[in-house]
């Protein structure tokens, strides 16, 4: 996930979850009292503790005694908001063609879900792309040998003295 915050000046933070070391991931978790896969849920959902808790562990790189009660957001609704990257669009779309119950509306639900949530929309397109079903690789015939007479052949292969 990318959660960003823009800044009072304007400027635009940016961070992903995937540049997170364990030991910075167990801090997010230890803060926030959630397991990760309940923090990663919980930036889906736009909860501003795991949001809060991910930006604050980046700072904590700069400002190393930075607590986390004492890091806030202001404005944190309009300002800040955690996106899917192309891992997590990729895997969404590998699970959803693997689903046998997912029927074309499903699959256009999760579309547009997934192009709202995307940090970068192509990235749905994309991971469809790749994920498409191949088509069967048809054999180029390749030109036939020639097909030479027996006496053609001891032709070729005798050799010639010059004489």
């Amino acid at each position: 996930m990318i959660v960003s915050y823009r800044l009072d000046d304007g400027t635009l933070e940016e961070v992903s979850t995937d540049d997170l070391s364990a030991i910075e991931a167990s801090v997010i978790e230890s803060a926030t009292g959630l397991d990760w896969d309940d923090v990663d849920g919980a930036l889906r959902l736009q909860q501003p503790t795991a949001m809060r808790a991910v930006l604050w562990v980046f700072r904590k790189r700069l400002q190393p005694t930075l607590r986390f009660s004492e890091f806030d957001l202001p404005g944190w609704k309009r300002r800040t908001k955690a996106r899917l990257e192309y891992p997590e669009i990729r895997d969404m779309v590998e699970s959803l063609k693997k689903n046998p119950e997912a029927t074309d509306e499903v699959v256009e639900q999760m579309t547009r879900h997934m192009r709202n949530m995307a940090h970068d929309e192509a990235d749905v397109d994309r991971a469809f792309q790749e994920l498409a079903p191949k088509a069967p690789a048809t054999a180029t015939p390749s030109a036939p040998e020639p097909v030479l007479s027996p006496d053609a052949a001891s032709e070729t292969s005798s050799t010639t003295t010059g004489l």
